[in-house]
């Protein structure tokens, strides 16, 4: 568990802002290596995820997606990674796709936590001979991510952060109107700057160029607080938020292929 509250986080009218909960309602689609997993995080609340499996001994990325998104939103997205030879394990907030209960900043923290500690026990439930695991967290998921980073002294090869914030505030500021004068960042705030800068291991790190809702500048200062002597920055250029791989998929892959350790079909049949 945490140690902390998040209690400016947690005000009904920043939950709102932070939060977009969606439900998921389609029908669950069963394809070969797709596995639904259900994980208890307290009491009475379990939260959904989905593993889409690669090969055997694949290494793993444990995905936190960004607001608004669910992990049946990677129904079409997980093939590029399974053809990357990279599994990839979505795990929804709670109140997002089948996870149940209702979201706030201190259950994001403290979830992340707990099914990170799960992560090698539902694999093997699976039937999934694991190799190496990193941790992800897109835009929101940023902060999950590098929660369990700040947390885990031990079986994370590899942090990736995708179009991830730097400053709490100023985002809550920008994407909901709603200005905090008595917050502060490393009281109040999620303090992603301040974890990424206890943060060794290795660490890549993707933006878009065009990115107004989370600006590329908030990656340049997570970068340069990385005191990684193994980072990498991608920019995708032209890319806003939301359509990194649709405008600079080959560079998304090939990076997370290289950090990750397996390549691309066309870099190996070719190297």
């Amino acid at each position: 568990m945490s140690q902390r509250v998040y209690e400016v986080l947690d005000r009904p009218e920043v939950v709102g802002v932070l939060f977009y909960p969606r439900r998921d309602v389609g029908i669950p689609r069963l394809a070969s290596g797709v596995h639904t997993v259900r994980i208890p995080v307290s009491g009475d609340v379990a939260l959904g995820g989905k593993i889409f499996a690669a090969n055997a001994g694949a290494p793993v990325i444990f995905h936190f997606h960004g607001n608004g998104e669910i992990a049946s939103d990677y129904d079409t997205i997980a093939p590029f990674y399974t053809q990357h030879g990279i599994t990839l394990f979505v795990v929804d907030y709670r109140g997002y796709g089948l996870s149940e209960g209702t979201p706030s900043a201190t259950s994001l923290i403290d979830d992340a936590c707990t099914v990170f500690a799960k992560t090698p026990d539902l694999l093997a439930q699976a039937g999934i001979a694991a190799g190496p695991l990193f941790v992800m967290g897109r835009s929101l998921g940023s902060a999950a991510a590098l929660e369990i980073v700040d947390q885990a002294k031990s079986n994370v090869e590899g942090l990736i952060i995708e179009s991830g914030f730097a400053y709490t505030f100023p985002l809550i500021e920008r994407i909901g109107f709603l200005p905090l004068t008595d917050a502060y960042e490393h009281k109040d705030g999620f303090g992603n700057l301040d974890k990424i800068a206890r943060a060794q291991l290795p660490t890549l790190i993707i933006h878009g160029e065009r990115d107004w809702i989370i600006p590329i500048s908030d990656g340049d200062a997570l970068f340069e607080a990385s005191p990684s002597k193994q980072k990498t920055f991608v920019r995708i250029p032209g890319a806003g938020h939301n359509d990194l791989m649709l405008v600079g998929r080959q560079s998304y892959f090939d990076a997370l292929a290289q950090f990750c350790g397996t390549r691309p079909k066309a870099v190996a049949e070719s190297g």
